[in-house]
């Protein structure tokens, strides 16, 4: 017997929004919602619903199957072409959507990328981050030496799309506290809270295994980001998700280059 769908209105605002009403399907153009029907349109399940469909975890809780991480949204076509287990993994479907999710960002104005960042720093409503000189980051180590330590593969196209973005932010961080402010200081300990929270809820000890689950955590991470930032909406401060999304993916790969997210190279200086 199926069970009923719960999602949630934030959720499917999130994943439309996120996909640009488009099937995530590598380059399926197809726009699934329109003025007339939503029958182009499927929200699948990445690992499913039901025991017994594709891909079924049963260690995920009924909350999480319903949850944007295990969503994706395809055409029909594509859904029914999606049930070929052995060639689409759930790693497979989650880098797809990932990739799908970079592509879309891309299209965003410059106008469009400073929501996120102005809400969760300090409010700075009329910054545009494609137009602010940069002031360049010393980190401890090289980001790629990072992505390879701790194993990533679904959110590598992501870290190595928005790294170049570290020093405008870092510009933006010099900005605030030249005012006195200290929000980057407290932004950047609380995701490294968000983290250090899901590396124990998860009951990661070792290097081995962070490593071998560096992408779920990571994906932990920014939904857990997301429901935090989802609790500030309003009807006068709505949630503008697309250029959100860009913003946060920004701020989490500076916390990832600052180590606030998964774990710093370990060198052997023998």
């Amino acid at each position: 017997m199926s069970k009923t769908r719960k999602y949630t209105d934030k959720t499917i605002k999130r994943l439309f929004a996120l996909s640009g009403n488009q099937c995530a399907f590598s380059n399926c153009e197809k726009k699934l919602v329109n003025q007339n029907n939503a029958k182009d349109s499927n929200i699948c399940h990445i690992e499913a619903k039901n025991e017994g469909g594709e891909r079924y975890n049963p260690d995920m809780s009924e909350e999480e199957r319903d949850d944007y991480p295990n969503l994706i949204l395809l055409c029909i076509q594509h859904h029914d072409e999606t049930n070929d287990v052995q060639k689409y993994t759930v790693e497979k479907l989650k880098q797809m959507k990932r990739n799908h999710e970079i592509e879309i960002a891309k299209k965003l104005s410059p106008q469009q990328r400073t929501s996120f960042l102005a809400e969760v720093i300090n409010k700075i409503s009329s910054l545009d981050i494609d137009t602010i000189e940069g002031a360049e980051v010393s980190n401890s180590f090289n980001p790629e030496d990072k992505i390879v330590y701790n194993d990533i593969k679904i959110y590598k196209p992501i870290l190595e799309e928005f790294k170049v973005y570290q020093a405008k932010l870092n510009a933006i961080y010099k900005e605030i506290e030249a005012q006195g402010s200290f929000k980057k200081n407290a932004l950047l300990r609380n995701i490294k809270s968000v983290y250090l929270k899901a590396k124990g809820e998860q009951n990661y000890i070792s290097q081995a295994e962070i490593s071998e689950n560096s992408d779920k955590l990571i994906e932990i991470v920014e939904n857990k980001l997301w429901k935090l930032f989802e609790q500030t909406e309003n009807a006068k401060n709505p949630i503008h998700y697309e250029d959100s999304n860009f913003s946060l993916q920004i701020i989490m790969v500076d916390a990832f280059m600052r180590c606030k997210i998964l774990e710093e190279p370990q060198h052997d200086n023998r």
